[in-house]
């Protein structure tokens, strides 16, 4: 019934990135464009020996009418039903599988100011589905198969079928489905992620200095008992999955207060439908304090004002410029896949799970403890062929992480 690589691919997000126990309930969330795969990750989910395989599908052309069409008042409230759909499956314990696709372009006429009131209601009513995801309470596990109108934003200049295609080989590429045995081949790479993130939890850094020739000169303090994470995650009861697939990174956070400096972005960032593009931001005792863009300067800055904690950073991760998602040379316009390709930061919430003990505390005590706090978190991309990284320890050595882009450890 379906094609191959496309089955096989359903597998590997069932079987290694969500790791489906019997009688767990799987929720996957896709969009109407991705029906056809979606369906194979049912049935994949049911053959597993799933519970129930729930599906909660959105249309983005909807959503571009309804921002476009709808009274003002529809966007500074989520719908309850929506709110008890994905509470009552987070607290049965449910796996949750997001298929990320959309056009880079779709809200690009939307004032963003209704997304970013719709997006700070939605993310306060399941606030509670949010930090178990966090927390890695719940597994969870975010992938991609192309949409044509992303495809063609990727591969403009041939046919839409075309442009499907390749968009096709290149994600099964980076996920790895195209290697004799994907499931070998993910224990492999996440091993490799593990024995990068032991280094350097072994340094115990106090600090990360980034370098490059686009004018990055950028001061990260980390807080004290952070930990470097990567490859794969564990839920509380010890169930494995691996929450991106693609994924190159290793991950910690940064001290609330300790970024200073400028940052220069490397890569478009597709914000809520918008692409903002040749941006910097300068930070002064953690805060975002001025900021440029090139495209896209409204919606960062809506980006920045979500809330009290948008403009600090959460994340603070480490790719190698030669890395296979990179080396494709192609830029996908989704975060999910440019982020494996460069070393990135994310403004906004901090992962709990990023210092010792960190998934115990609440709010103020994270904050105290230099784990920032916002209802979002948003990933940009500021890795080049020439940046440096050169960390301090806590005993006062410094230490070379990266040169030319690429991990030196």
């Amino acid at each position: 019934m379906y094609e191959s690589k496309l089955y096989k691919y359903a597998e590997l997000l069932v079987k290694t990135g969500i790791n489906l126990k019997k009688d767990q309930i799987l929720v996957v969330r896709s969009p109407i464009d991705c029906a056809e795969f979606a369906r194979a990750v049912v049935e994949v989910g049911f053959d597993a020996g799933a519970k129930d395989v729930v599906v909660f599908w959105s249309d983005e052309i909807y959503s571009k009418i309804r921002y476009l069409k709808g009274p003002d008042a529809l966007f500074d409230e989520m719908p309850s039903w929506q709110k008890e759909f994905y509470l009552s499956y987070v607290r049965q314990d449910a796996a949750f599988l997001s298929i990320s696709a959309s056009d880079p372009d779709n809200f690009k006429d939307v004032d963003p100011l209704r997304i970013q009131r719709f997006a700070r209601a939605f993310n306060a009513e399941v606030s509670e589905y949010r930090e178990r995801l966090m927390n890695n309470e719940n597994v969870w596990c975010v992938a991609s198969v192309p949409t044509p109108a992303w495809a063609k934003k990727v591969y403009p200049e041939i046919a839409v079928e075309d442009a499907m295609s390749k968009l096709w080989e290149a994600i099964y590429e980076a996920v790895r489905v195209n290697t004799p045995d994907p499931v070998a081949a993910w224990e492999t790479h996440k091993n490799a992620l593990k024995s990068q993130m032991a280094k350097l939890n072994a340094l115990n850094l106090k600090s990360l200095h980034y370098t490059n020739t686009l004018g990055t000169d950028l001061r990260i303090e980390l807080p004290e008992g952070h930990l470097w994470l990567g490859g794969s995650d564990l839920t509380p009861d010890g169930h494995e999955f691996i929450a991106n697939m693609p994924t190159e990174e290793v991950f910690t956070a940064p001290k609330r207060d300790g970024v200073e400096g400028r940052v220069v972005s490397s890569m478009p960032l597709n914000f809520n439908g918008s692409l903002i593009d040749g941006f910097e931001l300068t930070f002064k005792e953690g805060k975002v304090v001025d900021f440029k863009a090139e495209v896209g300067y409204v919606q960062l800055k809506r980006l920045l004002e979500t809330d009290e904690g948008s403009a600090y950073l959460g994340e603070v991760a480490l790719v190698q410029y030669d890395s296979p998602i990179s080396n494709m040379g192609l830029l996908f316009y989704n975060t999910l896949f440019d982020e494996n390709a460069s070393c990135h930061l994310a403004l906004g919430k901090a992962y709990p799970v990023c210092i010792k003990g960190g998934e115990h505390m609440d709010h103020d005590t994270l904050i105290k403890n230099g784990i920032n706090h916002s209802i979002t978190h948003e990933d940009f991309m500021i890795g080049t062929k020439d940046l440096k990284i050169v960390g301090l320890t806590a005993t006062g050595e410094t230490v070379e992480i990266f040169r030319d882009g690429n991990f030196v450890l």
